[in-house]
Formats: structure tokens, sequence, C-alpha cells
């Protein structure tokens, strides 16, 4: 299996990945934000997760010099490219129960 492969099914098979990348594309960029919103998830997994999401090269990382000092994620282009995916399947999946 080649790393790359295992990239991706890292980030897929882990259900706090996807909600990650997900509410990152729907501009929640915060970490403070992104706990809040998914919920469930804790500090650690969601430092874990931004980390690993931003070594995969999913996510760009952008810290601000500020008083309290501030950090956003954004998508990278790959990360677009994986949530796009992401969101084909979910109306796949939605359109397949639709029809039963």
């Amino acid at each position: 299996m080649s790393k790359n492969y295992q990239k991706l099914e890292d980030v897929i098979g882990c259900k706090w990945s996807v909600s990650v990348l997900l509410a990152i594309e729907a501009g929640i960029n915060r970490p403070g934000m992104l706990e809040r919103h998914i919920d469930g998830i804790s500090a650690k997994v969601l430092s874990e997760r931004l980390r690993k999401l931003t070594v995969y090269g999913l996510l760009e990382k952008h810290s601000f010099a500020e008083i309290p000092p501030r950090t956003e994620y954004t998508l990278t282009v790959l990360g677009k490219k994986l949530v796009s995916i992401i969101q084909q399947i979910h109306e796949l999946d939605t359109n397949s129960t639709d029809t039963h």
C-alpha cells in the first residue's frame, strides 16, 4: 500500500478529520470555534487532527502575532479537492437513501 493511500485512509477513516475539514470549508477556522462547533471533539483530539491535516498538506496554518495570539486554518488546494470528493460521496449517500 502506498504512503499516500495510507494518509488518505487515515483522513477518511477518521470521523474527526472529516468533521474538521468540512467545518473549515464552512468558514469555521479557529481552534476554539472548531472545538465548540464539532460536537464531542476534545481539545487534544482537535489539536492532533489539525496537526496531521496540516502535515498531510490538506490545511494551512496561519499564526498571527497578536495579543492574545490568534491561529487560523485554511484549506489548501488539495484540501479543497478532498472536501469536494467528501461532499460528492455525501450527496450519493443522500440520493441513494432518498430512492429507497
